[in-house]
C-alpha cells in the first residue's frame, strides 16, 4: 500500500469542516456501490433518504471538533443522527471522521493531515473511550458481538480511546485507522482518488474506484464479523476481478459490477462492505480537505450529491458505478 508524499493543507475552519464532512458523506451515499445503499437501491430497513438525513446531522457536531474531545464528537453526531433516522446509518463514518475533522481544523494541520491527526491520536483520552462507547451503544450497531477486553457494553471504561481501538484493531478497519495513523485512508483511498481526479475521471468513477480499491486490499471487517474472515476474503478476490474487468472493458465492467451487486445482497444484508465504505467517506474528507474546499472538487462534489436520485449522475457504471451504506 503506497502513498504519495503528504498534501500541504491550509487550516479549515469550522464551516469548512462541515461542509467537507458533510460533502464526503453525501458523495459517498450518492454513488452507486456494490452490496450498498444508494438513491438505486434500499435495504429493508435503511434508504438512501436516511443517509442524507445523517449527513445533514452530523455537520454541526463536526463543526465544533477542534474545541471538542474527540469521543464528544462522535458523541454529539451519533445522538444528533439519532433523532433524525432509526437506524444505524454512520457509526463507523463518525468514528473516522471525528479525529480528522480535528486534525484538519487545528494547528498542526499546516504540517499535513496525516502528521496532524496522528498528533489528535496520540492525545486521546480516557474520556474520549468513554463518550466512544457511549456512542456505540447509541448506535447499537450489527454484528459487534463481546470480545474479552474493553467490550463496549461495559460501564467501566479505564482506557484511552486510541488503547481501546488498539484491542480491536485485528478485527475492525476502524480501529485499525486509529491504531495506524489512518494508514489505509491515506495510503489506499486518498491516492486513488486524486489519480483518478487527476486523470479525468468522473467523480462518481472516481469514488467507484476507490471503493473497490479498499475492498479488494483489505477485507471487509463488517463482512467478517457478520460472515467471517474467509468470506471476506473471497468478497474481496471478486473486488479485484471486477476492478480489472472494469479497467479494461466498459461495457464489460458494467456486467460484472452488476453481476457482483447481486452476489452481495442477500436478505440478511451480511454481505454489506459497510465498512469499506465508511472508509471510502473518509478518504473523500481527506481529499475534499486537502483541496482546500476551493477548487473544483468541492463543486463536483456538491454537483454530484444534488443529481443522486434524479437523472443517475450517481452511477459510475451509467454516466461515467454500482450500489452505499452501512448498516
Amino acid at each position: 500500500m503506497g502513498g504519495g508524499p503528504e498534501a500541504a493543507l491550509n487550516r479549515l475552519s469550522g464551516a469548512e469542516v462541515a461542509r467537507a464532512a458533510t460533502l464526503a458523506c453525501l458523495v459517498e451515499a450518492a454513488v452507486e456501490k456494490p452490496g450498498n445503499v444508494s438513491p438505486a437501491a434500499a435495504f429493508s430497513d435503511t434508504t438512501y433518504e436516511d443517509f442524507v438525513a445523517s449527513a445533514d446531522a452530523i455537520g454541526p457536531a463536526l463543526a465544533g471538533a477542534e474545541r471538542a474531545g474527540v469521543g464528544e464528537t462522535v458523541l454529539r453526531a451519533v445522538r444528533e443522527t439519532r433523532l433524525r433516522v432509526a437506524t444505524n446509518t454512520n457509526l463507523g463514518i463518525v468514528l473516522l471522521l471525528a479525529p480528522l475533522a480535528k486534525a484538519a481544523a487545528g494547528d498542526g494541520a499546516a504540517q499535513g493531515l496525516r502528521r496532524a491527526v496522528a498528533r489528535v491520536l496520540r492525545e486521546l483520552t480516557v474520556e474520549d473511550a468513554r463518550a466512544a462507547y457511549e456512542a456505540i451503544r447509541l448506535a447499537s450497531p450489527g454484528g459487534m458481538g463481546q470480545v474479552e477486553r474493553h467490550d463496549v457494553a461495559e460501564a467501566a471504561v479505564g482506557v484511552t480511546l486510541r488503547e481501546a481501538m488498539l484491542q480491536a484493531a485485528e478485527r475492525d478497519s476502524v480501529a485499525r485507522e486509529y491504531a495506524t495513523d489512518f494508514e489505509v485512508t491515506f495510503t489506499v483511498g486518498v491516492p486513488t482518488l486524486r489519480a483518478a481526479w487527476e486523470a479525468g475521471s468522473a467523480f462518481a468513477a472516481a469514488v467507484l474506484d476507490c471503493f473497490l480499491t479498499i475492498l479488494a486490499a483489505v477485507p471487509d471487517t463488517l463482512i467478517a464479523r457478520k460472515r467471517g474472515l474467509d468470506v471476506a476474503r473471497r468478497v474481496s478476490e471478486r473486488a479485484r476481478e471486477v476492478r480489472a474487468v472494469l479497467a479494461a472493458e466498459r461495457a464489460a465492467g458494467r456486467s460484472a459490477l452488476a453481476a457482483f451487486d447481486a452476489e452481495l445482497r442477500d436478505p440478511g444484508h451480511t454481505l454489506n462492505p459497510g465498512t469499506t465504505a465508511d472508509l471510502v467517506s473518509a478518504s473523500l474528507f481527506v481529499f475534499l480537505a486537502e483541496a482546500g474546499m476551493q477548487d473544483g472538487v468541492a463543486k463536483e462534489a456538491e454537483r454530484l450529491s444534488r443529481s443522486a436520485g434524479r437523472d443517475g449522475e450517481g452511477s459510475a457504471t451509467g454516466a461515467g458505478g454500482s450500489p452505499s451504506g452501512q448498516a
